[in-house]
């Protein structure tokens, strides 16, 4: 980019296509690349709407003006620097009450502007709930295509040594290896600290309790598609033969857009480690680790409430096939059915959660929903203790032994990073302080 063309860009931070008068108060002033705002409204939104690419922005804005909608998104529109060059407004009711914005995919863009939009002095997100409302892959064993699921944890599979499957030791059940292991199956010994997020299970619950009310949509192609999961009376695939619904289940973060039974388990197995054996993966994305660790960098600053944050993922298309069917056909060629019923349940399930939160912000909301579960990531950033992590791997300790190990080595990942899982493998797997 030119450095004129991004001294256009920044000196465009200001409110575009807003009201004569909000634009009258709106001044910026150019300081070689800085930008310092005067007199600028700030928002305060009660519900953000975090969208990954144009399908799930889309649907909230044409259905600006039906029955039952919370309003035209597209009425204040604010440009904010930092944002996806592709997507580089947030879009707000006129009021400001509820705001959007897209964040573009992948990992990447999502931390790139979630971080942009908590550090910009447009917006005061202390009290603001976040609907992260997304599609995503799901998994035939928990659930179906166009499927509405709110999830407690996120899981960064991918964070992991892998082999080429044609290299695959042969005694390893799959290519993927937890980092600073030596065996699928082991515990990290390389904790970067994005592995696992935790959200409120109690907004959760609340979340999934105003969305039930919603009449989900399907298509003729995805019910067609689902009946195959039938087939050999595989009944481990139950749960994909159903009607879309609300499921409450965690979701996998991947920028790589993996399908099959294999790289499926395998990855289930990934979210059984890295949670102690308390979640369940039902859903595949690529953006909500990322998503979550800009939150939780901005919560642990006071900038935002990450008890206050909803995942919420519809279902587009099966991660692995139904029994007969190729990888190939499933990934490329079948007509799963589900991305518009996907798309469109975004909306569906996720209005009544915003009209929810509008209407009982003073009784309920506005102070916030107290958690009763540990929320945050493995290093107990916000404080508290993560109820994931390293677990007893040390074995054979009595309980009190096991706690003050665990700490031990969660302090030493977050001191030292990968030069703490090199001192703890050359210890032959005991923590060391060196």
């Amino acid at each position: 980019m030119r450095f004129a063309t991004l001294l256009q860009l920044l000196a465009g931070a200001g409110l575009a296509h807003a009201s004569p008068a909000l634009e009258k108060k709106a001044q910026v002033e150019k300081r070689d690349i800085q930008v310092t705002y005067k007199d600028c409204d700030v928002i305060t939104p009660k519900v953000f709407i975090i969208s990954m690419f144009s399908p799930e922005a889309d649907i909230w804005y044409t259905n600006a003006h039906t029955k039952g909608s919370i309003g035209d998104l597209l009425a204040h529109n604010v440009t904010v620097p930092g944002f996806s060059p592709l997507f580089p407004q947030a879009h707000c009711l006129k009021d400001g009450s509820v705001c959007q914005l897209t964040t573009g995919e992948s990992e990447i863009n999502a931390a790139s502007t979630i971080t942009a939009l908590v550090h910009s002095p447009l917006f005061n997100l202390k009290s603001t709930y976040f609907l992260i409302g997304g599609i995503a892959g799901i998994n035939p064993k928990y659930g179906t295509l166009a499927d509405v699921a709110f999830s407690k944890y996120a899981i960064q599979v991918a964070l992991q040594y892998e082999f080429d499957a044609r290299e695959i030791p042969s005694n390893y059940t799959t290519g993927y290896v937890p980092q600073g292991a030596y065996a699928p199956n082991q515990y990290p010994g390389s904790i970067y600290g994005t592995e696992v997020f935790e959200v409120s299970e109690t907004l959760r619950d609340i979340a999934a309790s105003f969305a039930s009310s919603a009449k989900l949509n399907d298509s003729a192609a995805a019910i067609a598609y689902r009946a195959h999961y039938t087939d050999n009376g595989v009944s481990i695939y139950k749960a994909a033969t159903k009607a879309p619904g609300i499921i409450k289940c965690d979701t996998a973060t991947s920028d790589v857009y993996f399908s099959g039974a294999l790289l499926g388990e395998a990855f289930e197995n990934t979210t059984t480690l890295f949670t102690n054996g308390s979640g369940i993966y039902c859903m595949t994305a690529q953006e909500d680790n990322a998503t979550l660790e800009a939150m939780i960098r901005a919560a642990k600053d006071k900038l935002l409430d990450f008890a206050r944050i909803i995942i919420m993922r519809t279902a587009s298309d099966f991660d692995r096939p139904y029994p007969g069917l190729s990888v190939l056909d499933n990934l490329f060629y079948s007509d799963q059915g589900g991305f518009l019923p996907a798309i469109q349940n975004i909306y569906l399930a996720g209005t009544p959660v915003v009209q929810g939160i509008l209407k009982g912000w003073d009784s309920k909301f506005k102070n916030g929903v107290t958690p009763k579960n540990y929320i945050g990531d493995i290093f107990g950033t916000l404080g508290g203790t993560p109820d994931f992590g390293p677990g007893n791997v040390f074995g054979g300790a009595s309980a009190k032994r096991d706690v003050e190990e665990v700490q031990d080595r969660r302090s030493m990942y977050k001191r030292k990073g990968m030069l703490g899982a090199e001192i703890a493998r050359r210890a032959n797997g005991a923590v060391s302080e060196e």
